[in-house]
């Protein structure tokens, strides 16, 4: 039977995501909130559980889930040939609304279905998912409602459609605004926009956009020639006013033009 835990409660989310853990490790799914919508989750390293997945939702390997990471840096170690504007998207909207489809790296044992040698990856921004994804690694996430039906932005709303195929429901309340994710493929010389959803183009766009180059460091300003010194005449009565010529010492020393 499946279990469900408030997580909106200190202890609730505390029970609920050990509970998550568990059933994960069990290959058992999950649903859970994040920063788009709610999704429905396994362990992505368990291909089992990943077919259970699918199945829930209603579809074939042809759709293979993203997989949910912690931090940018996990990603490292599931992709390979990361492109430098791909570096710069992680950078700017990790943790976020935007899953990259990168290469794949070819040592992992895992089956998501026909990825063609690719991996979609996401940060997410929430803190229930991060939490979890800390505890137990990369997990294979998608849109928790069957094919067809509108994404759910609540636990009940996601168990109306799925049922006692997950095991445990978080409930972290209401989820994002109900847009999905944006999807950019990065697998090329250039990216490509798959899916526009939380993100427009002009936000990826201006992520993308080259940085202006540093303008040139004005030319020092030319400096006074120094004073020649002349030769006083021994024999001259002379008179120094001393505060003058303290004063100007200090003007001397405040010159912005003298301290470039």
């Amino acid at each position: 039977m499946s279990e469900r835990y408030d997580c909106t409660d200190p202890a609730g989310r505390a029970e609920g995501i050990a509970a998550a853990a568990a059933a994960v490790r069990r290959g058992e799914i999950v649903v859970l909130p994040t920063d788009t919508v709610y999704g429905i989750g396994c362990d992505a390293f368990d291909a089992t559980a990943v077919a259970s997945v699918l199945a829930a939702k209603g579809r074939g390997r042809d759709m293979p889930p993203p997989v949910l990471i912690p931090t940018a840096r996990t990603a490292q170690g599931l992709a390979t040939q990361v492109p430098d504007y791909a570096q710069r998207l992680m950078e700017r909207f990790w943790p976020g609304p935007l899953t990259l489809v990168l290469k794949a790296q070819t040592s992992l044992h895992w089956d998501l279905g026909e990825t063609n040698g690719t991996v979609a990856l996401r940060v997410p921004d929430h803190e229930i998912t991060l939490e979890l994804l800390g505890d137990i690694g990369p997990m294979a996430v998608t849109s928790a409602n069957t094919t067809g039906d509108p994404a759910a932005r609540t636990a009940d709303e996601a168990r109306a459609m799925l049922g006692e195929s997950v095991a445990v429901y978080l409930d972290g309340g209401t989820a994002g605004e109900g847009l999905p994710s944006t999807i950019i493929d990065c697998t090329g010389e250039t990216p490509v926009t798959l899916r526009l959803g939380a993100l427009s183009q002009a936000d990826i766009d201006a992520a993308l956009e080259p940085e202006p180059p540093l303008e040139a460091p004005a030319p020092d300003a030319e400096l006074p020639a120094e004073p020649v010194a002349v030769q006083a005449d021994p024999h001259a009565k002379t008179h120094i006013d001393t505060d003058v010529d303290a004063s100007a010492g200090e003007r001397r020393a405040d010159d912005p033009g003298l301290n470039q």
